[in-house]
């Protein structure tokens, strides 16, 4: 039996969401609460990847068991995992639904403070205040659509392609010192948003104009882009689904 998962984690005790040999991962906890209830190893298949610091509201996973779990299963993963990590729900799909695959859209915002704020510690990238939120959504304006993201993306990665489709990008001001992009796609590169952000940032301080923007797409050079902005103001906000993988069985 086949079952997706929907949790959120704080990125910053982890040193990203997938297991590798060195550092705890988001993955590998939640794995380790798993055997401890169900006595056997249960790999989970997330729909995507974080980077170390970077934060999700909303991740997916999917994992098999032959048994149908056991009592308030959630609840007892909760009670061994650490606050940083919170599961939400598990629900049954079909047999071949997959977490990755089957995603239809992703939703990652990044958010900023101009002003220090003990309580935004870790969960906002503080910025020197004076960016042209104007000007920067104008340049994000150029990222909608299917297109080509190299420019964005960390060199020497493993993929098929750089193409994304892009389906919403925009900054929104909370008030005068906080503020937060939101962009929607159908898949995202990696290290892409926070590359994205940061040339975004040069467009907003006035070192880089939206024609300048647009030829570093069209570049598909990464050594054109701006620096990656920070992990810790990045959060994986929404996955979206196609109904039918949760119908009734």
């Amino acid at each position: 039996m086949r079952y997706f998962i929907r949790f959120a984690y704080r990125g910053t005790d982890f040193h990203g969401s997938q297991t590798q040999p060195n550092g705890v991962t988001v993955q590998q906890t939640m794995e380790e609460a798993f055997a401890t209830i169900l006595r056997t190893v249960v790999p989970l298949t997330f729909a995507g990847r974080t980077d170390a610091g970077v934060h999700a509201r909303e991740m997916w996973a999917h994992f098999d068991v032959e048994n149908e779990l056991p009592d308030n299963f959630a609840g007892r993963l909760n009670s061994l995992l650490p606050d940083s990590i919170a599961i939400y729900d598990i629900e049954r799909v079909r047999a071949d639904a997959h977490a990755r695959f089957d995603a239809t859209s992703r939703t990652y915002r990044y958010y900023i403070s101009t002003r220090k704020d003990p309580f935004a510690t870790g969960l906002r990238t503080r910025v020197a205040a004076g960016l042209d939120f104007e000007q920067m959504n104008h340049a994000a304006q150029l990222l909608l659509g299917k297109q080509d993201f190299a420019a964005f993306c960390r060199t020497h990665t493993d993929v098929k392609t750089t193409i994304c489709d892009v389906r919403e990008a925009c900054w929104t001001q909370e008030n005068p010192y906080e503020a937060y992009f939101t962009i929607t796609a159908d898949r995202f590169l990696r290290n892409m948003v926070r590359a994205v952000v940061g040339t975004l940032f040069v467009v907003g301080r006035g070192r880089m104009t939206t024609d300048e923007f647009r030829d570093v797409i069209l570049s598909l050079s990464r050594s054109r882009a701006g620096h990656s902005a920070d992990a810790k103001g990045l959060f994986l906000e929404h996955i979206s689904y196609p109904a039918t993988i949760f119908a009734p069985f």
